[in-house]
């Protein structure tokens, strides 16, 4: 089964370059303790993908007004046991960047999220959702194909 998601960089200017705003997951069961987008989540039945990246948005960071642009799809997939070729599942994930929006965001589900901060995209905290890591250092060369892989 494929499971798509959706994720929103909010990306602002800062004084040493372009800052992204990542959360910090906890008790999510996946990535605990690691750095992620400030807003991402499953596609949920009859939503396109940006419905779902502004609904996140809001759900986990209280944002609306958000204008999204489309950074890339990433197929994803993780291996069993380490470096079998067969996969446990299939993810297709949809990577949005937005530099406007309305209200301050903030942490709208502390159960999920133990921070929220502004980071460099140079400079980034340790350690970093791997895939996501990719994406992000995409942000940083500002440039990627349209569609990339991950676990493959």
């Amino acid at each position: 089964m494929v499971v798509p998601a959706s994720y929103v960089y909010l990306l602002r200017d800062g004084s040493a370059g372009t800052e992204v705003l990542l959360g910090l997951r906890d008790n999510t069961g996946y990535r605990d303790g690691f750095w992620a987008a400030g807003a991402a989540g499953h596609v949920e039945k009859g939503e396109t993908v940006a419905e779902a990246a502004a609904r996140e948005a809001l759900e986990e960071i209280g944002v609306t007004g958000l204008d999204l642009v489309p950074w890339c799809a990433m197929q994803r997939t993780a291996p069993v046991g380490r470096g079998a070729a067969e996969a446990i599942d299939e993810r297709v994930d949809y990577f949005f960047t937005a530099r406007s929006w309305r209200c301050q965001p903030r942490i709208m589900e502390p159960e999920k999220c133990a921070g929220l901060g502004w980071f460099p995209l140079d400079a980034l905290p340790d350690p970093v959702v791997p895939h996501e890591a990719q994406v992000l250092a995409s942000l940083l060369a500002g440039s990627t194909p349209p569609v990339v892989t991950f676990g493959f």
